[in-house]
């Protein structure tokens, strides 16, 4: 049963499944004790709960988190399938690779994945074909979105920064995105790799040394793990950024722009609940997200000297001030 506080959500296992309750493996990517990750869990344990089925009672769910860690997060992939569960959930690029390896016939469901098909995760969008499906994480084009939101904030912008995980092709693919559209805002774009927090800082700070410069924050794990830093650092050498969820803004970050992830994972419970009630994921089409978020933080905007045009604040969704 859910209970009120998030953090009260369990990281551990049951030693042994309950006669003819379903089991469901659900990969997590950011730490246990993150806010949102632990609000990601809940909206699919809600999700699910809506459907009818209830943790303890009528399923059991085993969680595991990573924290962003590639070797914990293969561990993890490693030690689900040994379950044997029903279906698993499973969150990103980062944890579908291994998991994929590994997974066989167990169906999987995950979320905030982009570019399913490119990955091999999938044949195609509307007919997966395999042992997977589930939700996208966005059209690669939004790289070019976030280019244009950061140059109506900041029109001196002549630099762009994207902070990317290196590793994952989600990375890749948003650093090629923006990349592409640089030309068109007449910006020079770097990248930045997300290894470790001493990188993120000797990089960012290097960055910065020349004027003109601003920060894209792309998706991945490691955005979340080093969250604070980034946030840190864009204020401390005065640099304009742009995040792609908001969970950046609460932290002091400018402004954000992507999918609802919250909703991901509640919409990710209807396909758990259609697996288990005996479809197959190779016949349920992969979804693009429905609802997509533009926060503004005019407090931090300000701190930067920015002042932020009034089409853009009526077109957010929420403004912090």
């Amino acid at each position: 049963m859910l209970v009120g506080g998030a953090a009260a959500w369990p990281t551990t296992t049951y030693a042994q499944q309950r006669d003819g309750q379903p089991r469901i493996g659900v990969l997590m990517t950011s730490l246990a004790d993150s806010p949102e990750g632990q609000a990601r869990m809940a909206a699919f344990l809600q999700g699910l709960q809506q459907l009818g089925w209830t943790d303890g009672r009528s399923i059991q769910i085993d969680v595991r988190w990573s924290g962003g860690n590639d070797a914990k997060t293969r561990k993890n992939a490693t030690e689900v399938v040994a379950l044997a569960p029903n279906v698993i959930l499973a969150t990103g690029s980062s944890s579908m690779g291994p998991l994929m390896q590994i997974s066989g016939s167990v169906p999987v469901v995950f979320v905030i994945v982009p570019d399913p098909v490119g990955a091999g995760y999938v044949d195609s969008l509307a007919r997966p074909g395999g042992n997977a499906t589930g939700f996208s994480l966005f059209e690669y084009s939004i790289g070019g979105k976030w280019l244009d939101l950061l140059k109506q904030i900041a029109p001196g912008l002549t630099r762009v920064a994207v902070l990317r995980d290196p590793v994952i092709s989600g990375g890749l693919g948003q650093f090629g995105a923006v990349q592409s559209a640089a030309s068109s805002f007449a910006v020079e774009v770097t990248a930045i790799n997300m290894r470790d927090a001493t990188e993120i800082e000797r990089a960012v700070t290097a960055f910065a040394t020349s004027s003109g410069g601003g920060l894209i924050v792309t998706a991945s794990p490691l955005a979340l793990v080093h969250r604070s830093l980034i946030v840190t650092l864009a204020a401390r050498h005065k640099l304009p950024a742009i995040y792609y969820e908001r969970s950046f803004i609460p932290d002091g970050g400018l402004i954000s722009y992507g999918p609802d992830f919250i909703d991901q994972y509640r919409r990710a419970a209807t396909y758990v609940d259609r697996i288990l009630k005996g479809e197959k994921p190779a016949d349920l089409p992969v979804q693009a997200p429905t609802k997509y978020e533009l926060i503004i933080n005019l407090k931090t905007a300000k701190t930067l000297g920015l002042t932020v045009p009034n089409t853009l604040i009526g077109r957010a969704d929420e403004v912090v001030e």
